[in-house]
């Protein structure tokens, strides 16, 4: 299924290795592994009233998945929520 645009998500800024940048300016090498093989995890993160809905629950699924792949640098739990909190 094609996923429509939303309006509301034309000026996101997302976070890339801690860089805050406009999703237009986002981009990924061709030469990345998650390109060249495929590994990579990911998260989607729902707020409610300005609370991120079972962040723990999203931690621990994004350290077994990057487990699971043998990721030789996986990010403290610390880090995570510090990005987390620094990009909203």
């Amino acid at each position: 299924m094609l996923q429509q645009f939303n309006e509301k998500n034309r000026n996101l800024i997302v976070n890339i290795n801690g860089q805050l940048v406009h999703r237009d300016k986002a981009g990924v090498s061709p030469f990345d592994s998650a390109v060249q093989g495929g590994d990579a995890v990911w998260e989607g993160l729902r707020l409610y009233n300005g609370r991120i809905f079972k962040l723990n629950e999203h931690l621990d699924r994004l350290e077994r998945s990057a487990r699971a792949l043998s990721f030789a640098e996986i990010p403290s739990r610390e880090k995570f929520i510090e990005e987390i909190k620094r990009t909203l």
